[in-house]
């Protein structure tokens, strides 16, 4: 597989922290962001103007375009970082052929209204081989990736060589990337750990206590491999860096905003008011509705999930709620 032109699909931190990988291995990358304004002042200053502001990057080496299809056209390599609820209000503009691209979904999310992960989505409605289809999870953050902490990636692939070949181009003195095999399973992960670092946010913001969360992120975990398993089953190990890993480090980090969402509403403010507050995407508000949806199909027991949704979807009482998944603990 040929990954000579590699494109950024999206301009947030996430993003912005890939292309910063990305840039210690390639020659250039092309980038496509939305807002020309956003591109000029970057181009200008050589920094991301409202993502990651303090990461210096040579602008020279960068090909930005705000023109979706433009991007699409001449990179061999499309890696989407969009939030998934923009996510196809993006891809909707696509007009070009990249049925023949290698595409890497970076998204941690899933297709709203869809109720697709991004993998399913891109072969479903663009085909795209998923042969040539790639996801990228952690455990990590974004603001620790620039600030050069010691972090991990896993790149899954059906085909596990390609999946190491694509990530050699991310690997750094401080950076380690794991290939696997296991794409649905990484996708579901990692929206399912955003629905449960809410549910730990929750317990912080009301002060539930350290006992209460080691409880929650044991079953948690439990949860999150009961679901996996029954929709993509196939031999994999729950521990693993990229499930449980990528849980513990988003539903304890003060980087995570899903953590900072859920702890906003733990404290007794009003979910619409938590969504104020915040000043990036929850990803975990989004799909914790769309989980919720997909098992309607496969009827897996998932307490916290259904805490998490009543208290964002249906106005429960958030303490009340998580209180009452404690009956539920093993």
């Amino acid at each position: 597989m040929s990954f000579n032109k590699i494109a950024v699909m999206g301009g947030g931190s996430w993003a912005t922290a890939l292309a910063k990988l990305l840039l210690r291995n390639c020659e250039n990358i092309m980038w496509y962001m939305r807002r020309d304004d956003r591109i000029e002042d970057f181009k200008r200053i050589g920094r991301n103007p409202a993502y990651l502001t303090d990461v210096e990057f040579d602008v020279n080496r960068i090909e930005f375009s705000s023109d979706i299809n433009y991007v699409c056209d001449k990179a061999d390599t499309l890696m989407m970082v969009m939030p998934s609820p923009y996510f196809k209000s993006h891809t909707n503009k696509i007009t070009v052929d990249i049925s023949g691209k290698n595409i890497i979904s970076a998204v941690k999310g899933i297709v709203p209204d869809e109720n697709e992960i991004i993998s399913d989505y891109m072969v479903r409605h663009f085909g795209v081989d998923p042969e040539k289809m790639l996801v990228i999870a952690g455990p990590c953050h974004a603001e620790e990736v620039a600030l050069s902490r010691p972090c991990f990636l896993t790149v899954g692939c059906h085909n596990v060589e390609y999946a190491e070949e694509f990530g050699a181009n991310l690997n750094s003195p401080t950076t380690r990337t794991i290939p696997s095999s296991d794409v649905e399973g990484i996708e579901y992960a990692a929206v399912l750990k955003n629905v449960y670092s809410i549910a730990a946010g929750i317990v912080h913001g009301m002060k539930g206590g350290d006992n209460f969360m080691a409880m929650l992120m044991c079953n948690a975990v439990r949860e999150m491999e009961r679901f996996i398993d029954e929709v993509c089953p196939r031999p994999r190990c729950i521990c693993d860096s990229v499930y449980l890993g990528d849980l513990l480090v988003t539903a304890y980090s003060r980087f995570s905003r899903n953590h900072n969402f859920g702890a906003i509403i733990g404290k007794g403010y009003s979910v619409t008011t938590a969504r104020m507050e915040m000043e990036q995407t929850a990803e975990g508000y989004y799909g914790t509705k769309c989980i919720k949806e997909i098992n309607k199909n496969y009827g897996v027991d998932m307490p916290i999930l259904d805490a998490v949704y009543d208290i964002l979807y249906g106005h429960a009482n958030a303490e009340r709620a998580m209180r009452a998944t404690g009956s539920c603990f093993i």
